[in-house]
Parts: C-alpha cells; structure tokens; sequence
C-alpha cells in the first residue's frame, strides 16, 4: 500500500499512541493555536530557520507540495510566519504548520481556519537573512523529523511516524481505533476492571 492512499487522519493520535514510543510524540508545549482545530495528517516538508530568522519558512510555502505539512525548528523570540504567509500556504493546498516556536496575525489565521500548531504569539517577526538547505532533519518539540515523515496532528497531540514504517503503525492504530469503537462502555470498564485488579493481584496489592 502507498502511504499516499492511506487515510492517516482518519485516526486519533491517541491510538498511535499503541503503535509509537513516545519519542514520537512532539512537546505538548506545541499546540494548537485556535480552538476546535480539525485533525491534519500528511506527509513532513522540514525547515530549520536560523535564530532570529524566518526566510526558509517563508521560501518553503513556495515549494512544499498540496498536502503536505511544514514542519519548522526555530526559535520563540520572534515570529516566523503570519497571516499572509499561513493563508498563502493554505491557498497552495498545505494542510497545516507544525512549528518549534511562534508565529503572530493570529486572528487572520484563526478566520481562514488554517491550522497552525506552535509554541505561541509574538508580535515581532523575525528577519531574512539566513538560508538553509530544506527538508533535512528537524527537531520539532523533542522529536527528529525527516522529510516524508508523516504527522497526525490535532488537539490530542501530534504524531510523527517515521515514514518507513507508516503502513505497519497505521494497520495498529486502526485496530486499536476499531476495537475501542466496537465497545459499549459497560463492556470496557468490565475489561478495565479484570486488567487493573489482575495486575494489582500479580504486583502483591492487596486493601
């Protein structure tokens, strides 16, 4: 199966969550920036911005393609995008901004509901006088990112699933994700129970 016909988003990053360590999962300091942001998922186009500096996320809305996500190692001094460039970006077709800083213009980019996760607003942007060679590693929240990865990003968390294994994280998730869904609640807190006081009972437990 092509990564390209699989429908990432159609599952939460909580059941990737069976499938990931949790090196995979990006700094929940990284968020979304606007409430009720929809669920993305594509592939990882990566930029690494010099600090202080913006100019390769700004080249990089001209060059990533329809679907995919801008994923963006900088820093929180000053931002690197703002309403102009999120709504260019999403007028090219990329799905959303995955950012290890800030960006500002919140306001515009909340209206065009264009999903952004990042570490917050600033006012001030950066410059843009540094380049960069992109789509090389990033690390974005604690999590190396390459090219292709793919991330699964919504307001449970963010995702990367290294592309190699995209298909075999996927075929887990969705079990886990059909297996909840099969479930009653009467029928989980019945299996929740048997698994909690077993494992109480094997660990010595006793009230």
């Amino acid at each position: 199966m092509q990564t390209n016909t699989i429908p990432f988003e159609t599952i939460s990053p909580c059941d990737y969550a069976d499938a990931l360590p949790r090196q995979q999962f990006i700094d929940y300091a990284i968020k979304p920036l606007w409430s009720n942001i929809p669920r993305i998922a594509g592939p990882a186009f990566t930029v690494k911005c010099a600090p202080g500096d913006h100019l390769m996320l700004h080249a990089a809305i001209y060059r990533a393609s329809p679907g995919d996500i801008i994923v963006v190692e900088a820093d929180d001094n000053y931002a690197v995008a703002g309403g102009n460039v999120c709504a260019i970006a999403q007028s090219r077709g990329i799905k959303g901004f995955v950012i290890d800083g800030v960006i500002r213009d919140i306001a515009q980019t909340r209206e065009n509901k264009f999903p952004v996760f990042a570490r917050g607003v600033v006012p001030k942007p950066g410059a843009k006088k540094c380049v960069a060679p992109l789509n090389t590693p990033v690390l974005c929240g604690g999590v190396s990112v390459n090219a292709g990865d793919i991330v699964v990003a919504d307001e449970e968390g963010i995702a990367v699933i290294p592309l190699e294994q995209a298909e075999n994280v996927f075929t887990i998730a969705k079990a886990r994700a059909e297996k909840d869904a099969s479930m009653t609640l009467e029928q989980w807190r019945e299996q929740h129970v048997d698994k909690v006081e077993s494992t109480l009972k094997a660990l010595g437990y006793s009230d």
